[in-house]
């Protein structure tokens, strides 16, 4: 497995995104599913697992805690916090953004438990709650690194404004945003002032939600709960726009002589030695086929016909709905 640098681990050039192993795009699979995938990853050379305590509402986290906890020195472990479910007064747990210092630390302490490890190597702040001053969060973050709980701190979604100010109160060693041919925002601004502070970037939602895999042709077949369901892209008349891309995008994977979701993967990691992308699946198959992007090989020809192609002039729908983009901080097309 090809490695890249992560902050102060040296990590797999791809990663394992966890969300989707009990979150995210309809019914999840079996415990035991989730674990053929993480120990497969793990067996396959995957040494950076990515998890947060948002997801399943600390169901991602239970399984990655247990599953991985004997292997734990072979790997680096990454989660999230201040972003989480809580329980309202009718008893039902809902998504709730919170990055005031006392909820940071309570986060992260819930996470260790669930994950039963003494320290997170990287932990990010999930979403910038705007209601608290960016510096206040990292502020309690940089003291759960003091105290020996965190290794280094992370930021998801910022602009980068907010990671400036942010890497003023502590080093920020990574940055964790959607990016993806169909989603290009991080290059207006936010990958250069990573570049210019020395953080890696970690790239999620690698093959567009599924999209740049070539094999979702119709968002009806979707679960009820999916939450693509809610992006205006996979809105009916956005998709049937977007569908138009796929048979010149399948040709270029060809032309590559990898499969569309290799081609999306191998983009990424064209892009910057410092781009680690976190494709995340329920299938040891998928899996594999992700980790062999990282062999795939892309002339600077390719890569301008892939990104003409596929941009964010040519992609119809936003990547979130009104709500979802009001939460995140990132510059926007």
């Amino acid at each position: 497995m090809h490695t890249r640098q992560l902050g102060p681990f040296t990590v797999s050039a791809i990663g394992l995104g966890c969300m989707n192993l009990s979150h995210a795009y309809g019914v999840p699979p079996s415990p035991e599913q989730g674990e053929r995938v993480l120990l497969a990853a793990l067996d396959a050379g995957v040494t950076m697992f990515d998890t947060a305590a948002l997801y399943g509402f600390g169901a991602s986290e239970t399984l990655v805690g247990r599953v991985l906890k004997p292997h734990r020195q072979k790997y680096t472990l990454a989660s999230k916090g201040g972003m989480a479910g809580v329980a309202g007064d009718d008893g039902v747990v809902r998504r709730v953004i919170d990055g005031r210092p006392e909820t940071v630390r309570r986060n992260c302490e819930d996470s260790l438990r669930r994950l039963q490890t003494d320290v997170i190597d990287l932990y990010y702040l999930h979403r910038w709650d705007k209601k608290v001053p960016i510096e206040e969060s990292v502020g309690a973050m940089s003291r759960l690194v003091e105290e020996g709980k965190v290794r280094a701190i992370g930021l998801s979604e910022v602009s980068a404004q907010t990671l400036r100010r942010a890497h003023a109160v502590h080093p920020i060693a990574a940055v964790q945003t959607e990016y993806s041919l169909w989603t290009r925002n991080p290059e207006i601004a936010v990958l250069a002032a990573c570049r210019e502070i020395g953080a890696a970037f970690v790239a999620f939602s690698p093959v567009a939600r599924g999209f740049l895999c070539d094999k979702l042709h119709d968002v009806a077949s979707l679960a009820d709960k999916d939450i693509r369901r809610g992006m205006p892209r996979f809105e009916p008349a956005n998709f049937a726009a977007n569908l138009k891309l796929l048979p010149g995008y399948r040709a270029l994977a060809q032309e590559a002589g990898c499969t569309p979701a290799q081609l999306a993967l191998a983009w990424l990691l064209h892009k910057g030695e410092d781009i680690i992308p976190i494709p995340g699946t329920t299938s040891v198959e998928h899996l594999r086929e992700d980790l062999a992007a990282a062999d795939v090989r892309l002339d600077a020809s390719l890569m301008e016909r892939l990104e003409a192609h596929i941009n964010e002039s040519t992609v119809q729908g936003n990547r979130y709905n009104a709500q979802s983009r009001a939460e995140v901080d990132t510059e926007e097309f």
